[in-house]
């Protein structure tokens, strides 16, 4: 059995989470993450919300060059992922925008035209 974890285990993600409160309000808000298995990882998540995550990485000073992309093996998802150090410990992004279809894309075209 696993010993427990203390609260203060997870200080670097929290004062992160602090930090953006008090500095990146106006931003837009993604999921948040801070977990037993990783207590010193904030993960923000952003789902279909591209922009959100490239705010978020302008204001967090990664390149775009930095930025990895991949595409799940169903085809369908796009994921982008970044990491940098903030307060102490790693914060990283990640994006899940789902990849349209063929048909979805002849679709929005002939409902344009």
């Amino acid at each position: 059995m696993n010993t427990p974890i203390p609260l203060s285990a997870m200080a670097a993600p929290l004062m992160a989470l602090r930090i953006f409160d008090d500095e990146f309000r106006h931003l837009p808000a993604p999921c948040v993450s801070i977990s037993t298995v990783y207590p010193d990882l904030l993960e923000l998540s952003f789902h279909d919300d591209a922009e959100g995550f490239e705010i978020w990485c302008q204001a967090l000073g990664i390149r775009p060059r930095a930025v990895q992309h991949s595409v799940h093996s169903d085809g369908r998802t796009s994921v982008m992922k970044a990491v940098t150090n903030y307060s102490g410990g790693p914060v990283k992004l990640v994006c899940f925008t789902t990849i349209p279809t063929p048909d979805e894309v002849r679709s929005r075209v002939e409902v344009g035209s």
